[in-house]
């Protein structure tokens, strides 16, 4: 069943308003078709737009790779849509361009204002997604891009309904990027106040001593510096068993994803289902106090930690993600998890990342074991841990109030592009 969109009372198929044609990539052993002037757009460039216009794209092609690999070149004003991973997302050309062949180029015909089916698109991407095909991934045909019904008024109202959306998409926009930078704020004086009572610990009148690690500086003077395979019982690699791609159910066995670790916080909902377990796979199950360190990601994400908070019998470690089970005598595992998360930590990490591509890294096991941390006295641990919980309360609250705004604003957005692009607001409006 495919899902109906209102385009309003006036409509026209995509075809009678765009020429469309599919993209290519040249060959990537030819170095003569690459680094050239031609901007090749991927949907990689389209999901990192900071507004509609695309004007510079990560690789581009030289005059060579464009007529030896049979793809189009549209104009500036045309628009570039996604076909795939994901569908429908939507930008226009601020330069002439050609793409890959995970987009199309929609070349303006007659009557067509393209700031106005820029919006059109966007408010039918839903139907775009419902009208994917394929069996590894989803992906939009041209002939079913091409049928699609848009939204047809005569040209002077499609002026004025961009304008009009020109205005108040912007004022939104500029709210939205208020709380996103908000809660970029939140985060860095959530890991400012980590790191320093990490670090230095509650009383600012503490004495302090040289640590002898230039990354880490001064510590209280009672305290000690310890590697991590000091005040660790065991660490242990998960391993890689068939999983749906769909998180487990309440009473379903899961494995868990590397999104489940994230600065600190542990995500035991990013996980995906199991339909068994045998009995080495039950010594893989996670118990309250574990630490969890990824061990394989991008530089700025590997070695990320978190803690476990509560015992998860029908959750299992994966290949990419080490368990340290830590001397609690020595040290809390929470006070450990978020010493890892600070900048000093991550100085070491960065230090021993290893990889052959400068996007995929890993830390082996002996790396996070020789790692050092401060070693406050255990009754101080706690009440570091104790103050760190409790400052995270009031993070998170203010952080989902924030979010919840974030999301009524983009609900609200998409409202207003629906609504005037199918005529549902009055045109004397649109012209206030």
């Amino acid at each position: 069943m495919r899902l109906t969109i209102p385009v309003g009372e006036v409509a026209r198929r995509l075809r009678f308003l765009f020429d469309t044609k599919s993209g290519a990539t040249p060959s990537s052993g030819v170095e003569e078709y690459w680094d050239g002037d031609i901007n090749w757009v991927t949907p990689e460039d389209l999901g990192k737009l900071e507004d509609r216009y695309v004007r510079e794209t990560r690789r581009r092609i030289t005059e060579e790779g464009y007529k030896n690999c049979g793809v189009g070149l549209a104009l500036a004003g045309s628009i570039v849509l996604s076909k795939r991973a994901p569908i429908g997302q939507t930008a226009i050309l601020a330069v002439p361009s050609t793409c890959n062949q995970g987009c199309f180029l929609l070349t303006k015909l007659d009557g067509v204002d393209e700031r106005f089916y820029f919006y059109s698109l966007i408010h039918l991407r839903p139907a775009l997604e419902a009208l994917g095909r394929g069996s590894t991934f989803m992906e939009l045909s041209a002939d079913d891009l091409r049928s699609i019904l848009l939204p047809f008024p005569n040209e002077e109202r499609q002026r004025l309904i961009a304008n009009y959306l020109d205005r108040e998409t912007a004022r939104i926009d500029g709210l939205i990027a208020g709380k996103e930078r908000m809660l970029a704020l939140l985060e860095e004086k959530r890991a400012a106040l980590i790191s320093r009572v990490v670090t230095h610990g509650l009383d600012p009148n503490a004495p302090l001593k040289p640590s002898g690690q230039e990354w880490l500086g001064e510590i209280p003077a009672h305290w000690g510096l310890q590697r991590i395979k000091f005040v660790t019982d065991s660490i242990d690699q998960g391993s890689s068993p068939i999983a749906a791609n769909t998180p487990a159910g309440p009473d379903e066995l899961g494995v868990l994803k590397l999104s489940a670790v994230s600065k600190g916080r542990f995500k035991r909902e990013e996980n995906k289902a199991l339909r068994g377990m045998d009995e080495e796979e039950q010594l893989l199950a996670l118990r309250k106090g574990d630490v969890l360190i990824t061990r394989g990601n991008t530089p700025e994400l590997v070695a990320d930690v978190a803690c476990v908070p509560y015992d998860e019998p029908n959750l299992l470690l994966p290949d990419l993600i080490y368990r340290l089970r830590v001397q609690e005598k020595k040290v809390l595992p929470a006070y450990l998890t978020s010493f890892l998360t600070t900048d000093a930590a991550r100085v070491q990490i960065r230090r021993d990342a290893r990889g052959s591509s400068g996007s995929m890294v890993k830390v082996s096991q002996g790396h996070a074991l020789d790692w050092l941390s401060p070693l406050p006295p255990l009754r101080e641990q706690t009440e570091i841990v104790d103050y760190l919980e409790r400052a995270e309360e009031r993070f998170q609250s203010i952080t989902r109030e924030v979010s919840s705004s974030l999301s009524l604003l983009s609900e609200r957005r998409a409202a207003l592009i629906t609504a005037a692009v199918t005529g549902q607001i009055p045109l004397e409006a649109m012209r206030a």
